[in-house]
Formats: structure tokens, C-alpha cells, sequence
């Protein structure tokens, strides 16, 4: 069993930057494929980011690649979103999620486990 906590949401300018990270607990955090997805009011959850466990090979969405970037600190058990050059269109609920596998994934429903989510609003 992992727990995953998201933090850093919060309310932001367009062009603005926030960085998210999602601490794990519970089982050891190295052994997890991690991902960041988001879901706006009215809208399906989607996929963001995703990173693998032991190459580091990243995938991003088209909509936020060249501004969003995923990184892992295993030691501090702990995944990163740095987002800049945010966009209104980037509000969202936006959800870490972890996989037991050493390959990263688009699919939420690949995904094991779930946080709760933070909150990213971005006014224009």
C-alpha cells in the first residue's frame, strides 16, 4: 500500500509558476512508476506527465509539453511537477498517482494508487 499527498496547488497569473510535489509513504516509494494527472470541472481526468522508475524517461501531454516538467527524488520519496508559463486552461484538480511497474503510463487506469488531489487555478 502507498499514500500519496499532493502539495503547492494554489491560485496563480497566467505566465505564472507553480510547483507541485506528491510525497509517498507506505511501501517503498522506488519501486513506483509515477504520473500526474489533472481533471477540470465538467471535464474527464487527463493525462499530464508521467516518469519512469529506473531510466527517468519522461512522456508529457501535447498541451503541456515545453512548459511542465515531472522529476522524482527518490530519496525524499517524493515526485515534482514544476509547471510554468501557466495558461487558464491549466486549472484543474491535479492528482499524483503510482504504479507498480518500472514503466511509465498515459493511462489513468494503469495507475494503482491515487492522492487526493490540489486545487490549480489560474486567472487570466
Amino acid at each position: 500500500q502507498v499514500q500519496l499527498v499532493e502539495s503547492g496547488g494554489g491560485l496563480v497569473q497566467a505566465g505564472g509558476s507553480l510547483r507541485l510535489s506528491c510525497a509517498a509513504s507506505g511501501r517503498a516509494f522506488s519501486v513506483y512508476a509515477m504520473g500526474w494527472f489533472r481533471q477540470a470541472p465538467g471535464k474527464e481526468r487527463e493525462f499530464v506527465t508521467s516518469i519512469s522508475l529506473i531510466s527517468g524517461s519522461t512522456y508529457y501531454a501535447d498541451s503541456v509539453k515545453g512548459r511542465f516538467t515531472i522529476s522524482r527524488e527518490n530519496a525524499k520519496n517524493t515526485v515534482y511537477l514544476q509547471m510554468n508559463t501557466l495558461e487558464p486552461e491549466d486549472t484543474a484538480v491535479y492528482h499524483c498517482a503510482a504504479r507498480r511497474s518500472y514503466s511509465a503510463s498515459r493511462r489513468a487506469d494503469e495507475y494503482d494508487y491515487w492522492g487526493q488531489g490540489t486545487q490549480v487555478t489560474v486567472s487570466s
